[in-house]
C-alpha cells in the first residue's frame, strides 16, 4: 500500500452559504443524465433556496423537516418535499466546502445515492486501488468496497476531507461519536423502520464499516491507531464485591508488566472466581486481612466440586493448583507490597494442594501419524497446510507457529532448509532444520503475504515492529484456526476420534512426537533441549527415557 505523511491535515473554511446556480449546472453537465432530469435538479435547487434563502435557518429546523421523506412515506410523496428533492442539491454544496452537514443528518438518510457527486469532485481518489490491497490482507473486496461508499462519503460531507492522505484518527472517533449521538435520540422512529434492529444492529453495522476503514488507513500509513477486536473474554465482569476486585485489578495490572497476556488472563479468571467464591460462601469477610488457612482449606475444598463452564466437567487438578497458587500469590504480593487489609502471614500450606500426576508425553503413534497427514490435502486453507505441516517437523509451540515472522525461513551452507522460531515460553529464539515439505509450504505462504506489503506491528513479546506469516486483515491468525481447528476435521477424516467421537490429536502433540522420535534416532540430551527450546533437561529426558532401547526390549 502507498504509505503517505502522517503530518498532512486539512483545514478548509465553511462559508455555509448557497451554491451559484452556474456551479450547480456546470457540476450536473459532468453528470450522465436525462436533460428533462437535469432540469428538475435545478428547479428543486431553486425552490429549496427560496425556501431557505439563509442556508443556516436550514441547519436551525427540526431535523425530520430536513430529511423530508420519513419512515412510511413514499419517495413520490414525501412530508416535506423541498428538503427531500434537494438533496443531491446539499451534498454538492457539502461536497465543495459550502456548507458542512451535521451526522444526525447524515445518519437519518437511509439510502444516501452519493457516489455520482463524489466521482465528478474526484474525491476519494484511489479507492479501487485501496480496494485491491485490502483482499491482500484477507478482506472480500466487494465488501470493503460497499462499506466504504457508505462510510466516506459522509466523512466527506461532516469534515470536508475528501482524500485518504488526510483522513485521521479524530475523525472516525467523531463520526462514531455520531453514531452513538444518532442512536440515543428519541425520535428515530420518525426516520428508521420498526423491523430494522436498531439502535444495536445500526451501531454494530457503523462500528464494523468504520473499523475496516481504520484498518485500510492504518496500513496505508495514516496516523490512524491499528483497530483490534476486544474478545469478549478480555471485557470487563462486573464484580459482586467491586471493593475486593479492585486490588485484585491492581495486582494484574502490575502482573501485566512481566508476564505474557494469555499467563494474566488466566489469573484474572482466577481472581474473579475467588471473589465471587468470597461473595456467596463468606459474605462475612469485610476485607483481604480476614482470610486465614481454615478459610482457605475451605476454598480448595470448594474447587473440587467446581465446574468449568466450557466442559461441564468438574475442575481438573491443574485447573484447580493454579487457581489456588494464584490466589494465593496474590495475597502474599498485597502483603509484602505493605497494601492495607492484608493477611501479615501465609494462608496455604502447599502440601495441601491436590497431588499431581507425572504423565509420560503423548506422542502420536507412526500409524495413527500416517493417517493423520495423508488427510492433510483436504485441507482448502495454504495457511493452515503450512502451519501444521510447520508443527509437525519442527515441534514448535502453537504460540511460536503463529508468531513466525516473514523472514524465518533460510537455509544452512549444506542447503539444509532452516527455520528461526522466535522468542516464545522461555523468551528465548532458536533456529532448527525443517523438512523440505514444510519449508515448500512455508516458502509459498510468505510469497503471498509478500505481495501485501502491508504494515509492520508491534510484536506483544519482544516489543519489534514485525511483519507475520499467518496475518490476516489486523492481525495474527489464532492458532485455533491455524492449529486445532483443521486438526479436529483431519482427526475426523482419519477416524481418529474417542468413544464421543472427539478428536484424539492436539497441536501439542506434534511437539512430543519430535522429541520422542529425535531420542529414537540416538540424537543427544543437549540437540532435543536445542531443538524444542528446553531450558532444563528434565522434560528431554523423559523422551529419553521413553525411547530407551533396554527399556523398550524389557
Amino acid at each position: 500500500m502507498t504509505h503517505v505523511s502522517p503530518k498532512s491535515d486539512v483545514d478548509r473554511p465553511v462559508i455555509f452559504e448557497h451554491a451559484d446556480e452556474a456551479d450547480y449546472a456546470a457540476f450536473l453537465a459532468r453528470i450522465p443524465m436525462a436533460d428533462s432530469f437535469r432540469r428538475k435538479r435545478l428547479i428543486y435547487r431553486s425552490t429549496f433556496i427560496e425556501s431557505w434563502p439563509d442556508i443556516r435557518d436550514w441547519f436551525a429546523a427540526p431535523l425530520p423537516i430536513r430529511i423530508g421523506c420519513l419512515n412510511g412515506d413514499k419517495q413520490a410523496h414525501p412530508t416535506y418535499p423541498v428538503s427531500f428533492r434537494a438533496r443531491s442539491y446539499l451534498y454538492y454544496a457539502a461536497m465543495t466546502d459550502r456548507i458542512r452537514l451535521d451526522y444526525d443528518f447524515l445518519f437519518a438518510v437511509g439510502n444516501m445515492r452519493v457516489a455520482e457527486t463524489m466521482e465528478p469532485l474526484n474525491a476519494y481518489e484511489g479507492l479501487d486501488a485501496l480496494v485491491a490491497d485490502s483482499a491482500k490482507i484477507g478482506y472480500s473486496a466487494t465488501g470493503v468496497q460497499a462499506a466504504l461508499r457508505v462510510v466516506l462519503p459522509r466523512l466527506a460531507m461532516n469534515t470536508g476531507v475528501r482524500s485518504f492522505g488526510e483522513l485521521r484518527q479524530h475523525h472516525l472517533d467523531e463520526m462514531i461519536a455520531g453514531v452513538d449521538a444518532f442512536a440515543a435520540r428519541h425520535d428515530t422512529h420518525i426516520f428508521r423502520n420498526e423491523k430494522e434492529d436498531f439502535p444495536a444492529g445500526f451501531q454494530r453495522s457503523w462500528r464494523v464499516k468504520t473499523r475496516i476503514l481504520q484498518l485500510l488507513l492504518f496500513q496505508n500509513g495514516n496516523d490512524v491507531i491499528r483497530p483490534q477486536i476486544i474478545q469478549d473474554k478480555r471485557k470487563p465482569i462486573a464484580s459482586p464485591r467491586p471493593d475486593l476486585q479492585e486490588w485484585a485489578n491492581r495486582w494484574l495490572e502490575r502482573k501485566r508488566v512481566s508476564l505474557a497476556r494469555p499467563t494474566v488472563d488466566h489469573m484474572a479468571v482466577s481472581m474473579r472466581h475467588f471473589v465471587t467464591y468470597l461473595s456467596t460462601r463468606q459474605p462475612s469477610i469485610l476485607n483481604f486481612a480476614d482470610i486465614n488457612p481454615e478459610l482457605f482449606n475451605d476454598y480448595l475444598r470448594h474447587l473440587q466440586f467446581d465446574i468449568a463452564p466450557r466442559t461441564g466437567a468438574p475442575l481438573s487438578i491443574n485447573a484447580r493448583r493454579a487457581r489456588a497458587g494464584t490466589v494465593a500469590k496474590f495475597l502474599s504480593d498485597g502483603a509484602a507490597w505493605d497494601w492495607p487489609n492484608f493477611p501479615t502471614r501465609p494462608i496455604l500450606d502447599p502440601n495441601d494442594l491436590p497431588k499431581l500426576a507425572h504423565r509420560v508425553p503423548r506422542f502420536i503413534p507412526e500409524d495413527q501419524l500416517s493417517r493423520l497427514m495423508a488427510q492433510l490435502p483436504s485441507l482448502e486453507c495454504e495457511f493452515q497446510k503450512a502451519a501444521l505441516l510447520i508443527a509437525r517437523w519442527s515441534g514448535a509451540r502453537r504460540g511460536e507457529v503463529i508468531r513466525l515472522r516473514l523472514d524465518c525461513l533460510d537455509q544452512y551452507p549444506d542447503g539444509t532448509f532452516r527455520l528461526r522460531i522466535p522468542a516464545g515460553k522461555t523468551m528465548r529464539e532458536r533456529l532448527v532444520p525443517l523438512h523440505d515439505d514444510a519449508a515448500t509450504a512455508l516458502h509459498e505462504v510468505i510469497q503471498r503475504r509478500l505481495e501485501a506489503n502491508d504494515r509492520p506491528i508491534r510484536d506483544d513479546k519482544t516489543g519489534d515492529l514485525v511483519r507475520y506469516v499467518f496475518f490476516r486483515r489486523s492481525g495474527r491468525m489464532s492458532a485455533d484456526y491455524l492449529l486445532q481447528y483443521p486438526l479436529n476435521q483431519m482427526c475426523r477424516l482419519a477416524g481418529l476420534v474417542d468413544q464421543d467421537g472427539k478428536p484424539i490429536v492436539t497441536s501439542h502433540r506434534f511437539r512430543h512426537t519430535v522429541g520422542t522420535q529425535l531420542a529414537e534416532r540416538g540424537a543427544k540430551l543437549h540437540t532435543i533441549m536445542s531443538v524444542l527450546g528446553h531450558q532444563t533437561p528434565h522434560m528431554s529426558m523423559v523422551y529419553a527415557r521413553i525411547s530407551d532401547a533396554e527399556v523398550l526390549r524389557d
